[in-house]
């Protein structure tokens, strides 16, 4: 009876070791740099890092192009005022002001050259 225990611990344990070294094996390839899981991890890494480089450079950018366009909202603004002021005082002026009496037209006169 001792002895058969003997063999089933025996083959037991040699059965481990044989998962074992497998397992090993398929996790050393799972962890590889170039071609594994590993590689992918570290691509994405880099990829995460130039992504956030990216961002930071669209919102340096769409900052500066939000305060551009609120300075030119603010000129705008301050224009169309002095328009509406420029506006406001034409009324008050009389109507015939500035129009001419009669229509004096000109006209060109084309001058043809002959070819001999």
């Amino acid at each position: 009876m001792s002895f058969l225990a003997d063999f089933l611990m025996i083959t037991g344990t040699c059965s481990v070791a044989f998962y074992c070294y497998i397992l090993s094996k398929r996790l050393t390839r799972f962890t590889d740099l170039e071609t594994g899981m590993g590689g992918a991890v570290a691509v994405l890494s880099m990829q995460v890092d130039d992504l956030n480089k990216a961002l930071e450079k669209a919102r340096v950018s769409s900052q500066k192009s939000a305060h551009s366009l609120s300075n030119l909202t603010q000129r705008a603004e301050v224009s169309a005022n002095k328009l509406e002021i420029m506006l406001s005082t034409l009324h008050d002026l009389p109507q015939n002001v500035g129009k001419p009496d009669r229509i004096v037209q000109r006209s060109r006169r084309r001058v043809s050259e002959t070819v001999s």
